[in-house]
C-alpha cells in the first residue's frame, strides 16, 4: 500500500477558484500556511485557503484514489451571518443575500489576499488569523 500527502491551495480565478496541488509531508497547517506564500495564479491571484488530502494505492490498483480530506482552512477573511449582511441593507448585498437563503447558507468568508473573493463558510472549516501582504 503506498500513501502520499497534499495540499490543494485555492486562489480567486475567472469562473472557479484556480488550484495549485502540492506534495506535503504530513497535514501540517504551519507549513501549509507557509507553503502558500511561494503561490502566484494568473493575474497574481494569490492563495485565499487550502485544504489537505491522502491519496492511497494498492499493489493491484492502477491508480490511486482519493481516501481523506480536511476542511477548508482560510488565510484570513472577513466572516459575515446572513442576518448582518440583512442588517447591513446594502442594496450591493442583495444577490449574495438571495443565494445565501436559497442555498441555506449561515455564513459567508470574504477574503482579500489579492482579489475579492467570497464564499460559503463551512461548519468545519477554520479561519486561521493570518496577516497576508497586499498586492
Amino acid at each position: 500500500m503506498m500513501k502520499s500527502h497534499f495540499v490543494t491551495f485555492y486562489s480567486p480565478g475567472t469562473f472557479f477558484a484556480e488550484q495549485t496541488t502540492r506534495p506535503i509531508k504530513s497535514w501540517g497547517v504551519d507549513r501549509a500556511v507557509s507553503m502558500s506564500s511561494e503561490i502566484k495564479e494568473r493575474y497574481g491571484a494569490l492563495p485565499y485557503g487550502f485544504r489537505f488530502s491522502t491519496r492511497e494505492r494498492g499493489d493491484n490498483d492502477l491508480d490511486s484514489r482519493e481516501t481523506k480530506t480536511s476542511p477548508m482552512y482560510f488565510l484570513g477573511g472577513d466572516v459575515f451571518t446572513l442576518a448582518q449582511l440583512k442588517k447591513r441593507k446594502n442594496p450591493d448585498d442583495r444577490i449574495l443575500i438571495s443565494n445565501m437563503e436559497c442555498n441555506h447558507y449561515k455564513r459567508i468568508i470574504v477574503n482579500k489576499n489579492s482579489w475579492q473573493w467570497t464564499q460559503p463558510l463551512m461548519d468545519d472549516d477554520v479561519v486561521i488569523d493570518v496577516e497576508r501582504p497586499t498586492q
